[in-house]
């Protein structure tokens, strides 16, 4: 009698599978517009920052010239001082937020993070401008306090406004971070050193602080490379004795071959990588994990009624610094004039009229340079996670490693990298392929390209494999399966990282502003920069700076909006 055999199960496809030709050839171009396009660009910067000017041979003078000049030595801890700063005076504006919103039941947290949000949409060279009229030598904080008081503080005088400005611009990196953080404590921590007779500011320094540090450590790091970046902010400040603004000037007004702006590029990285690797560094063989039971999350408690007199208060008073921007951009922009007095003498709309009849270039570039960065990135990302997720291509994670290395290089480096490297590269009529309106958009894409990749990445992630293998078995082929399978399933994270790329592309200034060659090329936040550089400027300037904070607001309403509606439709299909 013939034992019976059971039928052999079909061949079940392996969870990630070798590359394709299709996949490596997709690789290879990827990777060769990351080489071109940001490897290149900070290569030459580099290349021209070690060799000697005529000869080309490899040279430390420069750097040895930098280390010699007192301005760029100057500007060199100015930088450092101004970032260090910037952080601490965010962080004890994200703090309070963080740890009243997340710790307590506080009536109105959903609406105080998201209001505490909105500095963020507009870009901080704008702010500044707003904050000058508020908090500037003669503006109406201080005409009060010397109506009242007989003295006045310097909030904007030099470095100070620098940090003022950059602290209320993006202290809410600190807060998503830290938020995040406190969320994810276990309750079952506080708990038990509340039994031991811990409580108030103990509680909070010795164990919701200490637990939660990776995710301050990650915004704090974020915040100080930010500043390290910022070059508008400064110069419309009139603050040039900083890294970013001397890097600028060197450039455009001594010139594309000098080699100190390169020097001081070359810096800026340094710092920004050392920034990064020493925020890592810091969290390294340190264990922050904890054992959820119960569900997670700092165990939220009433407050008694002083408390409460106390949080509102507090809050209240953040509230209303970090919008004092915003309230003010929108006075400015329908102020006939606003000039040594409290608030504007009168109101009009000429100002919007204006920006209707003479910006409507600026806006229309900005729509296509956006809509084009963040079309590249999506594309990019989506390959590059599809590739890192789905297959054991050998060197992919490298690509990844690449495509979020853009966010250590700071914008004006990336700017003057492709000046220098594509300005030698002439189109037909003799035209620089530098100047040309496409490689302010490359410039746009790289700088964005981790942003729509970390989307796509966390949206794939989040999908079964088995979704694959079961069309895979059904004879789909890996090409199908993805277009049938996993665009509709990602559709959502592609949205979320390309609104967020298209919203962050459009107030990007640093890049854009050494690529911007005519104004018929500029973008809308190349306009606001021109407009704010003169007082009679300012009004039109102002109009068109609200149109760029509720462009980016409704790009970044829209993006919450797909995410949310995705995950329900995920839900449902998994």
């Amino acid at each position: 009698m013939m034992t019976p055999v059971a039928p052999s199960p079909l061949p079940r496809p392996r969870r990630t599978a070798s590359a394709t030709p299709g996949q490596i050839v997709l690789a290879l171009g990827i990777a060769a517009f990351l080489a071109v396009f940001l490897a290149l660009p900070v290569a030459t910067v580099i290349y021209v920052a070690f060799t000697e000017k005529g000869t080309g041979a490899f040279t430390l003078i420069n750097f040895i010239d930098f280390a010699r000049t007192d301005l760029f030595i100057r500007s060199f801890w100015n930088s450092i001082y101004a970032s260090g700063m910037t952080v601490v005076c965010a962080s004890l504006i994200a703090l309070p937020l963080a740890y009243i919103t997340t710790r307590f039941d506080f009536r109105g947290s959903a609406l105080i993070q998201t209001l505490a949000f909105l500095p963020l949409i507009m870009p901080p060279f704008v702010g500044a401008v707003a904050m000058l009229l508020l908090f500037g030598r003669n503006g109406s904080i201080n005409l009060l306090l010397d109506e009242w008081f007989d003295f006045k503080i310097p909030f904007m005088e030099g470095l100070n406004g620098v940090i003022f400005v950059q602290a209320i611009h993006y202290f809410p990196f600190i807060l998503v971070n830290l938020s995040t953080a406190m969320r994810n404590i276990d309750r079952s921590m506080e708990e038990a050193a509340q039994n031991l007779g811990s409580s108030g500011f103990r509680l909070f320094r010795r164990i919701v602080l200490p637990l939660a540090m990776p995710g301050y450590v990650a915004g704090a790091s974020l915040v100080f490379v930010k500043v390290l970046d910022d070059l508008a902010t400064p110069l419309l400040l009139s603050v040039k004795d900083m890294l970013a603004p001397q890097a600028y000037l060197r450039v455009t007004s001594i010139g594309i071959t000098d080699p100190m702006g390169y020097v001081i590029s070359v810096v800026l990285v340094v710092m920004s990588v050392l920034c990064m690797w020493l925020s890592a560094r810091a969290m390294a063989g340190k264990d922050y994990h904890t054992e959820q039971r119960g569900g997670g999350g700092l165990a939220k408690r009433q407050m008694r009624r002083h408390e409460k007199w106390i949080a509102y208060g507090a809050v209240l008073l953040i509230l209303m610094l970090v919008l004092a921007p915003h309230v003010s951009l929108l006075l400015l922009s329908f102020a006939t004039i606003w000039s040594f007095s409290p608030l504007p003498d009168a109101y009009t709309t000429v100002h919007y009229t204006r920006v209707f009849s003479e910006s409507f270039g600026y806006i229309k570039n900005t729509l296509i340079y956006a809509s084009l960065a963040g079309l590249i990135d999506i594309v990019i990302g989506g390959t590059i996670a599809y590739l890192v997720l789905r297959t054991k291509m050998i060197g992919r994670t490298w690509l990844d490693w690449a495509a979020s290395a853009a966010l250590a290089i700071p914008g004006v480096v990336l700017g003057i990298g492709f000046l220098r490297a594509f300005y030698d590269v002439q189109l037909v009529g003799g035209r620089p392929l530098a100047t040309m309106w496409i490689m302010i958009v490359l410039a746009l894409a790289v700088r964005r390209l981790a942003y729509a990749l970390r989307a796509c990445y966390a949206s794939l992630q989040q999908i079964s494999i088995s979704l694959e293998e079961s069309a895979e078995n059904l004879g789909a082929t890996k090409l199908r399966s993805a277009r049938k399978i996993l665009l509709p399933l990602m559709a959502g994270g592609i949205l979320a990282g390309f609104i967020t790329s298209f919203a962050t592309a459009a107030v990007e200034l640093s890049a854009t502003l050494m690529l911007v060659q005519s104004s018929d090329d500029a973008p809308l936040v190349y306009g606001l920069y021109v407009f704010m550089q003169s007082a009679a400027g300012r009004g039109p300037g102002a109009a068109l700076g609200v149109m760029a904070v509720l462009l980016v607001a409704a790009c970044t309403y829209l993006s919450h909006l797909v995410i949310e509606k995705t995950q329900t439709a995920k839900g449902a299909i998994q």
